[in-house]
């Protein structure tokens, strides 16, 4: 049997509410990736240059550091990643997740929430980060969350 771990980025809420459906409906771990600092809703304001999130999506190389839980990712068979879109594609602090870790042989789904954007380039985002895993789109839902949704589409994993 295959184990499964579901991995999550929120910084509002809403990306962990579907990460916690998605690992009650597969019976798998749960593993939040959590900021150093947390992000404020300053912090989050896409409509300020000056924003933190702004600061950092417009830096590719930037690597917000986060709070090192353990987790052993040799333990699992698939990974589950979610995180909410910002500017087209995945945080940065995911891929500070990603690279903190050996992904190799490993099979990564994605799954995002975001306001109205699509997955964008967020795989060519992240496959430096993971060499050696395959990484795949999965679900992605805009605006309003339906966890029934998720639950089903986690169940065809």
């Amino acid at each position: 049997m295959s184990k499964t771990l579901v991995a999550y980025f929120s910084a509002s809420g809403v990306t962990g509410s579907v990460a916690h459906a998605l690992s009650g409906a597969m019976n798998a771990d749960l593993y939040e990736i959590v900021p150093a600092v947390r992000y404020t809703d300053e912090d989050l304001d896409w409509r300020n240059a000056a924003s933190r999130s702004s600061i950092e999506m417009k830096d590719k190389s930037s690597r917000p550091e986060i709070i090192d839980a353990p987790v052993h990712i040799a333990d699992y068979d698939a990974i589950l990643v979610g995180f909410p879109i910002w500017w087209y594609v995945a945080p940065t602090i995911v891929n500070t997740f990603l690279e903190k870790h050996d992904f190799s042989g490993k099979k990564i789904i994605l799954f995002a929430t975001s306001g109205g954007s699509g997955f964008g380039k967020t795989i060519d985002s992240l496959k430096g980060s993971i060499p050696g895993a395959v990484i795949e789109e999965g679900m992605l839902q805009r605006g309003k969350q339906d966890l029934e949704a998720w639950k089903s589409w986690a169940k065809t994993l």
